[in-house]
């Protein structure tokens, strides 16, 4: 029994929580920086950007390769870094990155600049998708928290609505293309500070004798090999409607003026979604979960393009939306599980195999959408490649039982 000196008094209990808070806020505005702004502002602007500048479907598909090829760069990096304050370090020069990257998208009006920066906005991702996200679960699992990190990855679907709430504002004012990537700077300034001071560095940590000591649990080969190969899919239909949704949307008939809005409903529903796809994977397991996530994922990719009115459209970005955040979090957070003492290693192995889907589907999704005049083709392809995910996911679970009970 402990003495009731060392038992943690209300107010310790009340402090812990809040600097949990904290540290998952802090992991909260990285997001909104590094993928809402940094990354995802893109996607509301490039039929502006289309309509004001050179870029055609194409190059504009080009950079979004280019984007997701800097992102798997920084997923490498990422997995092969096992030093705290090395991952703390490279995080907070994302964060920096992130803003360099948004106000030269506005200073330069050059494809091959463009390509430079998003390519290095796609790093700043990383940072916040992977070094935050294993630094903030490290931080938990230590500190006896549950290793969730919903709240965290709740910033990926506000930072959706974000960029779709800016782009629809600045243009009700007739901002231009480089105006409105000055704004998303401002904004990028005000949510660096969070992102920056409430995240702990690592050699500010308790000493170790009051902190959970942590044990990593490898999974499986054949495991392991099938969750890369559904993450794998998963990255691939995630990729194709988060980056041309909104030219999808905009090119339809009498859907003129909607693609913003329909972004914007995706973003809600990732927000909404993050935390209670946690729940559900605590209920039924985290593969189980993911079962659902996918199968759910493929109607909502599917619902834009075989009924092409407002009602299918915003099912479509509730569905799509509400799940591919639950993909990613229950993903990264079942690695950090199995590798708590290093969750950035796995995590980064499986964002190179979701990156590799990235890298791929949004150029040839461009060429698809040019030679075809639509995205219908590219969408179809994106569904079936989520289709075969669930069904790994599925092969998955039934190996999951095999081992549980010869275990």
């Amino acid at each position: 029994m402990p003495s009731p000196s060392s038992a943690p008094t209300h107010n310790e209990e009340l402090a812990s929580k809040q600097q949990r808070m904290r540290v998952l806020l802090a992991g909260f505005c990285s997001q909104l920086l590094c993928l809402g702004i940094a990354r995802f502002a893109y996607t509301p602007l490039l039929p502006i950007m289309q309509d004001q500048t050179s870029l055609n479907d194409v190059s504009g598909g080009w950079l979004a390769t280019i984007n997701y090829s800097g992102y798997m760069l920084g997923a490498f990096i990422a997995a092969s870094i096992t030093n705290l304050e090395t991952k703390d370090t490279l995080y907070r020069w994302g964060l920096i990155t992130a803003i360099v990257t948004t106000i030269g998208m506005a200073i330069v009006d050059n494809l091959y600049l463009w390509a430079f920066l998003r390519f290095f906005a796609g790093l700043s991702s990383a940072g916040s998708m992977l070094l935050a996200s294993g630094l903030i679960l490290n931080w938990l699992l230590r500190h006896h928290f549950r290793g969730e990190l919903g709240v965290h990855f709740a910033g990926v679907g506000i930072g959706i609505c974000l960029a779709a709430l800016m782009v629809q504002g600045m243009s009700f004012f007739t901002f231009s293309w480089d105006a409105q990537w000055v704004g998303f700077t401002l904004l990028g300034v005000l949510l660096f500070l969070p992102a920056w001071f409430w995240l702990p560095k690592p050699r500010q940590l308790p000493s170790q004798t009051s902190q959970k000591v942590l044990e990593d649990r490898p999974p499986h080969r054949t495991f392991l090999f099938l969750l890369l190969a559904a993450y794998f899919c998963a990255g691939y239909g995630f990729v194709v409607n988060a980056t041309f949704i909104v030219a999808l949307i905009e090119r339809q008939p009498g859907m003129d003026g909607q693609g913003a809005f329909i972004f914007f409903m995706i973003g809600l529903a990732a927000a909404g979604s993050a935390v209670l796809w946690d729940r559900l994977a605590r209920a039924l397991g985290a593969v189980h979960a993911l079962i659902y996530a996918y199968g759910i994922q493929v109607i909502g990719i599917l619902l834009p393009v075989l009924f092409t009115d407002l009602t299918s459209a915003l099912l479509g970005a509730l569905l799509y939306g509400g799940t591919f955040v639950g993909c990613v979090s229950l993903v990264l957070a079942m690695a950090g599980r199995f590798y708590p003492t290093k969750p950035a290693k796995l995590m980064g192995k499986l964002t190179l195999s979701y990156g590799v889907a990235q890298i791929l589907a949004p150029a040839l999704t461009g060429i698809l959408a040019e030679t075809f005049g639509n995205y219908d083709l590219a969408v179809y392809l994106a569904a079936g490649c989520v289709a075969l995910g669930m069904a790994l996911m599925i092969m998955l679970k039934i190996r999951e039982k095999t081992y549980s009970a010869s275990g």
